[in-house]
């Protein structure tokens, strides 16, 4: 298998802060620019050489499968939670079986990318991963370069490009939802439904939890307001 071939779309959440448009609609059949969510981060992933996505479903789960069958660019494999919601770290987690023994791309799918002659989001994190040094490397963006984001930002990044979570009022850089992790470091999760934040945490201990700056913009779809900022971004790029 191909390196950088698999990825794992997240798209098992409840979609809570984007109601009522979710009551009838997972969120990752929201659109922007008259495409879903979940379609964005696809193609995203085949243009960029992936040729497996495993999308993980809960809540409305059969629109989801529905909306992907017959979908081969990338094949789409689904990992069933809907027995039990298993957030993040615990998505990614009972997926195992599906993933190659090395690093996976791995991506919210409220995160949508636009490069505009920047280097491309799953480019970006090719050209900046070292096995020797690394476990999880994650995208990050500077808050002045996002829509729908209305934190006080999530990291810290040193010369070498570790990143440390942030501790005082503000952080310069947002995760943007996509990140390289190694399957390695997914086996040393405990289990059950928890965050990928506690991934995150084993690799800091180790020193191998990086990040690398996003060159374009990125707009945070995860709430009606995130929705209408994004759809006028790209009303406006167009225009």
């Amino acid at each position: 298998m191909a390196k950088f071939d698999t990825a794992m779309v997240l798209a098992a959440g409840l979609g809570t802060r984007m109601r009522p448009l979710t009551l009838e609609k997972p969120k990752p059949l929201i659109e922007i620019s008259g495409k879903s969510l979940i379609d964005h981060a696809l193609d995203r992933f085949a243009n960029s050489g992936v040729s497996r996505s495993i999308v993980n479903v809960h809540y409305l789960a059969d629109k989801i499968e529905a909306h992907l069958k017959g979908r081969n660019r990338p094949e789409v494999f689904i990992s069933d939670e809907r027995e039990q919601l298993l957030e993040t770290g615990g998505g990614l987690q009972a997926a195992l079986p599906l993933f190659p023994q090395d690093e996976i791309f791995c991506t919210n799918t409220d995160a949508v990318f636009v490069d505009d002659g920047a280097n491309g989001a799953c480019e970006t994190l090719k050209a900046h991963w070292d096995d020797n040094r690394m476990d999880a490397l994650l995208l990050l963006a500077p808050i002045e370069k996002t829509t729908g984001y209305y934190g006080d930002g999530d990291f810290n990044i040193r010369d070498n490009g570790e990143i440390t979570f942030r501790r005082k009022a503000m952080a310069p850089f947002v995760f943007t939802g996509l990140q390289l992790i190694a399957t390695s470091l997914i086996k040393e999760g405990p289990g059950g439904a928890y965050s990928t934040k506690k991934l995150w945490d084993i690799a800091a201990k180790s020193k191998r939890l990086h990040g690398v700056v996003y060159d374009g913009f990125w707009m945070h779809v995860g709430d009606p307001a995130g929705l209408e900022a994004a759809e006028k971004f790209m009303s406006n790029r167009h225009a």
